[in-house]
């Protein structure tokens, strides 16, 4: 069973895919199930960056504790984290490469990320889609029951602090699983992109051969790059772009950089 792929061809249909399935009935209020993930090309997988930097070596695990030791020991000065939970989102969030990958609870943040890149509009993007309440029944008992105790669906810092080390983590099941992480509020970056990482339970497990195994648990929405500047467009108009998802002086420099910049001519445009 391959991952259910949509592919829209206007505004509205995307709109409609994105919030598919978003009504709760036990809640009786539309709450979407899924963290999302925007890529400016449609032929990117979902590698975290520990395993890109890697680049094939044998022993990923090895180079995770070397970054992570070196990260730690040369930034202890300029931040309170603690466990090595902390120390992890931190890393990932200041561009350490790490086991961890970005994701969104909104979808629209997910768009903004699938078309910020201008260099990057005349090829297709996507949209990822998992949905990490139906892929928590795929989590060793030991983690279950310490999301079930705190009744949340997704786990935390201080949820993962029982595990002092990875490896400790990485022993609660033999084949790997994922689960999505909320990070602390570390910067309003993070709050503004209603942030959550997804986290393997091996430095070199791959999230694409999980996937692979429980197709019914994602979707991806292919976007034209045709349809990328009027995506674009909307989501300034929404207040989706980087002035609010990176607070401070160089996201405003990017968003009024991106937001002047020169549309190409098409013929739709030439004749509008």
């Amino acid at each position: 069973m391959p991952i259910a792929t949509v592919r829209p061809t206007t505004w509205g249909e995307l709109i409609e895919a994105l919030y598919a399935s978003a009504w709760n009935e036990s809640l009786g209020r539309y709450r979407l199930p899924y963290a999302f993930r925007g890529h400016p090309r449609v032929d990117e997988d979902l590698s975290s960056s520990l395993v890109r930097l890697a680049a094939g070596r044998p022993n990923v695990a090895r180079l995770e504790l070397h970054l992570l030791r070196n990260f730690r020991k040369y930034a202890y000065g300029q931040t309170g984290a603690d466990t090595i939970w902390h120390w992890l989102a931190l890393g990932q969030h200041r561009g350490l490469p790490t086991r961890l990958l970005d994701w969104t609870y909104s979808p629209l943040v997910a768009l903004h990320f699938a078309t910020a890149n201008l260099t990057l509009m005349e090829r297709d993007a996507s949209v990822w889609a998992i949905d990490f309440v139906a892929a928590n029944r795929f989590l060793p008992q030991r983690l279950k029951r310490i999301l079930d105790a705190e009744g949340s669906d997704t786990a935390t810092t201080d949820m993962l602090g029982r595990f002092q080390q990875l490896r400790d983590f990485d022993r609660l099941a033999r084949t790997p699983f994922v689960v999505f992480l909320e990070p602390p509020s570390l910067d309003p970056r993070i709050v503004n992109q209603f942030a959550l990482f997804s986290l393997m339970s091996s430095p070199q497990a791959s999230l694409d051969d999980w996937l692979a195994r429980h197709p019914a648990l994602a979707k991806r929405i292919l976007i034209p790059a045709a349809l990328k500047w009027e995506i674009r467009d909307k989501l300034d108009q929404a207040n989706i772009n980087e002035r609010v998802l990176f607070p401070g002086l160089d996201g405003l420099s990017r968003w009024l950089t991106r937001y002047y910049w020169p549309k190409p001519k098409s013929p739709k445009t030439a004749k509008g």
